[in-house]
């Protein structure tokens, strides 16, 4: 049971949020895409959001500024935050538009002001759920995509339902988060998605 709830931090870490929504968008998506424009907006997304920060981390591991890669002290969370607004802004500026993809142009704002927030508690001295934020902007993301396009997605929502418990439970279970972390995770996840579902839906 260790392993299975261990196993939700690795395969639902936040770097990878980013990369899932933008999968999950071209999955579902009716509308037609070049497929070179796919291949081209799926590396740079990977390359932004997952192998920069990666990269990131260890230099900043090196040079002492972060202890280890779990970020458990909340004042080593300040120079990555900081760094992946900068990476989300890039992806805003220069892969998506809001006219051409305005369903993930939002979705990375939403993204930002979720990276923003949790930037904002670290300054303050919180420790929020980084993981939490992460998959509760995937589900509400989600939610957005099936009523935007009218399809039936109540498969895929259910299971982030049941990814956001895991992912939760995971959180709690290592002694990572308390329950409070974990609600204004989810919170600070779920409510730029939302709030940007009247600009986009």
């Amino acid at each position: 049971m260790r392993l299975f709830l261990t196993i939700a931090s690795y395969i639902f870490h936040p770097l990878l949020m980013p990369l899932l929504g933008t999968i999950l968008y071209l999955i579902v998506t009716p509308r037609y895409l070049e497929p070179e424009l796919i291949k081209a907006q799926l590396l740079a997304v990977f390359i932004i959001t997952v192998c920069v920060p990666i990269v990131v981390f260890f230099l900043l591991k090196r040079l002492g500024i972060i202890n280890t890669l779990h970020l458990k002290d909340v004042k080593e969370r300040k120079f990555p935050l900081m760094i992946q607004c900068i990476l989300l802004l890039l992806i805003i500026k220069m892969v998506f538009n809001p006219y051409d993809d305005p369903e993930l142009y939002y979705f990375f704002v939403g993204v930002l002001f979720s990276t923003f927030s949790a930037l904002v508690m670290v300054l303050f001295g919180l420790k929020i759920s980084l993981h939490q934020i992460g998959v509760a902007g995937i589900l509400l993301f989600v939610v957005g995509l099936s009523a935007h396009f009218k399809i039936n997605l109540l498969a895929t929502i259910s299971l982030f339902l049941f990814v956001n418990g895991w992912v939760a439970s995971s959180r709690l279970n290592s002694s990572s988060h308390t329950y409070p972390e974990l609600a204004i995770g989810f919170f600070l996840g779920a409510l730029p998605q939302l709030i940007l579902f009247n600009i986009w839906l």
